[in-house]
């Protein structure tokens, strides 16, 4: 299956690294011009520079927990492409603790950070999408927002949450032509994973019938696919992509 996104403007929230940085990378494979964005500038250089290979990519520093910020974001794609194709929020922070230990700061961080950061992107560029009468957005959530987890109930509350989100948000567009998708990764090797301790790592390995952790690329293949044609007919839907953990 070829899938091109030629000329194409992609946005990807996250994307200075992990499932982020794979998914636009990917996107710029396929011919897209890819505009990523995080909060720490020196990581958006660094993956500036390493994706430049790939094709058209532009970088800007922006705090999606802040509305005000995201709205200035969204100024500058309008000022700077003129349109917007996709929106990829993936975006997100962990704080984990049991909840009886869990500080009240940790849990509005990822609260925050997870969910209404996601909502602010999805509210800028549904309101361009509209304008333009087509549009596609993706929210990466967490099989974690499905099934729960010990020591993650704001990472877990957080994802449960874009998911609803995704489906109010598919209800509400779906009569401007705009399409609206979550992606539920599993046991995925990011930094994230990297810190966690080889036994545990060892338990959830044992967990998974296709005997291995997913890679940045497995979730940005199906990011591909939800963007494209291929997927004209599908919205309000999460895809889990965890080599069948949850099955």
């Amino acid at each position: 299956m070829n899938i091109s996104f030629k000329d194409m403007v992609i946005i990807v929230s996250g994307g200075s690294r992990g499932i982020g940085y794979a998914i636009a990378e990917a996107f710029l494979n396929a011919g897209a011009q890819v505009l990523i964005i995080a909060r720490n500038p020196d990581r958006l250089r660094e993956a500036a520079e390493k994706l430049a290979s790939a094709g058209s990519v532009t970088t800007r520093v922006c705090d999606v927990t802040n509305p005000e910020a995201v709205l200035e974001l969204f100024q500058f794609v309008a000022d700077t492409f003129r349109r917007i194709d996709c929106v990829v929020n993936a975006a997100g922070i962990t704080r984990d603790q049991l909840m009886i230990r869990m500080k009240d700061q940790d849990w509005h961080d990822v609260i925050n950070a997870n969910l209404n950061g996601t909502f602010y992107m999805c509210r800028r560029a549904a309101r361009m999408m509209i304008r333009q009468n087509s549009g596609c957005i993706i929210n990466i959530s967490s099989i974690i927002g499905l099934h729960g987890n010990i020591g993650q109930a704001n990472y877990s509350a957080s994802k449960a949450g874009m998911i609803a989100l995704t489906k109010s948000l598919a209800r509400e567009l779906a009569g401007k032509n705009i399409r609206v998708n979550a992606v539920a990764p599993g046991f995925i090797d990011t930094d994230m994973t990297r810190e966690l301790p080889d036994t545990i790592k060892e338990s959830i390995l044992n967990g998974i019938p296709l005997s291995r952790m997913g890679m940045p690329e497995d979730v940005a293949g199906i990011v591909l696919f939800l963007a494209s044609g291929f997927a004209s007919y599908i919205t309000g839907q999460t895809v889990v992509v965890d080599g069948g953990m949850t099955m």
